[in-house]
Order: structure tokens, then sequence, then C-alpha cells
């Protein structure tokens, strides 16, 4: 299982930096200063995201072990207040932490452009865990 879990959290740092440098190389809306700062923005990225989608789980786990029409309500309301309200705290992260080093500029200072990343991001994730999960070979290779 940590073997699996190396190659998936690789696979998904691949996939956020691919996302990060492409929507800087071809978007006025991102600006990243270098390659390095681009890896360890993807690094936060990944943990803060994956955070987020797990926090969103727990509470979600929590109501839906209420009975009763309230808790569907407020079930569906704490995920939309998780999902989106993250994505806020991770932009106000990538600030702090890079300052005019990470930039996300355009409508409503940079949220449209960040929200682009970060939907390309996951969407990207989707599709290279999908293709990976179709390439599974059904017989375990013994490397002597």
């Amino acid at each position: 299982m940590t073997q699996q879990r190396f190659v998936g959290y690789s696979l998904a740092v691949l996939v956020y930096l691919t996302v990060l440098n492409f929507f800087n190389e071809y978007w006025h809306w991102v600006s990243i200063e270098s390659f390095s700062v681009s890896l360890v923005a993807a690094l936060l990225l990944l943990t803060l995201l994956k955070l987020s989608i797990k926090t969103e789980h727990k509470v979600a786990a929590f109501f839906k072990a209420k009975p009763g029409r309230a808790a569907k309500v407020y079930r569906g309301i704490s995920t939309y207040i998780i999902l989106v309200g993250s994505k806020f705290m991770i932009l106000e992260a990538i600030n702090v932490m890079f300052g005019e080093k990470v930039t996300f500029s355009g409508p409503f200072n940079g949220v449209v452009a960040f929200f682009a990343v970060v939907f390309t991001i996951l969407i990207s994730e989707f599709m290279v865990s999908k293709v990976y999960a179709a390439l599974g070979d059904t017989k375990m290779l013994k490397v002597a």
C-alpha cells in the first residue's frame, strides 16, 4: 500500500506541476517566478487540497450518520462551505508563502484564475488516475 500511495502522490505532484506551469506559460493571469517555486507551490496545493477533501469527507460522514432531512441539508451546506471556502484559504496560503513569486490576477483579484487552475488540476488528476487504473496489470511482477 505504501508503494501505491507513493506512486499516487508522485503522479499527483507531476500533474499539479504540469498544470501550474502550463497556466504560467500560456495564460497571463497566472504568473510563477521559477520552476522551483512552481514545484513548492504544487506540493503546497497538493497538501492543502487533500486536507480539505479529507475534512469534507469527515464532516459529510458525521452528518450522514444522523437521521432526517436537516442532517442532509447541513451536510450539503457544510460540503459547499468546506470545498469552496478551502480554496480561498489555499489562495491566501499561497499568497502568504510566496508573495509576488506566485500571482493570480484577473477578475475578482485573481479568484477566477485560481479556481480555473484548481479545477483543471482536479480534472487532470482524475483523468490520469483513470488512465493509470485502466493500464493496471492483473498479474504482479516479481523482481528477483
